[in-house]
């Protein structure tokens, strides 16, 4: 199942709640909806379903239920990057950390644009200006 973040608020005591539309197969809603059990809420005005957490996992991921019907977000990728910024650690370790974040976070970072070699030509047309 996908989850796209929709909105955030602070509750009752003062904790950062975090909403997700949830989407996906038939089959896959479901599940979502019968693990959901009392919780389940569908929002007015898409008709998709809502999962809440306290836990904010980026503007979009994915969700899954566990063994124990409980809806968690995959947070593999999370712990993929964490993994690699440790097995190699210091500025490459903290390049691969900042890189894998914002590919998980969906930003889109310019590539590194390497400067160009200036080459000079003599052009005897042009030598007179």
């Amino acid at each position: 199942m996908n989850i796209s973040l929709l909105r955030s608020y602070r509750s009752k005591n003062g904790n950062a709640t975090f909403v997700y539309s949830v989407t996906g197969t038939t089959t896959q809603l479901e599940e979502f909806a019968e693990a959901q059990g009392d919780y389940h809420r569908i929002d007015e005005e898409t008709g998709n379903p809502l999962w809440f957490t306290t836990r904010c996992v980026g503007p979009k991921g994915k969700l899954i239920i566990t063994t124990n019907g409980n809806v968690v977000a995959d947070m593999s990728a999370f712990d993929q990057a964490a993994s690699l910024a440790e097995q190699y650690g210091g500025n490459f370790g903290n390049a691969l950390a900042m890189q894998a974040a914002q590919s998980i976070l969906g930003f889109n970072t310019p590539p590194v644009q390497q400067e160009q070699p200036v080459v000079e030509t003599e052009n005897a047309d042009l030598k007179d200006l």
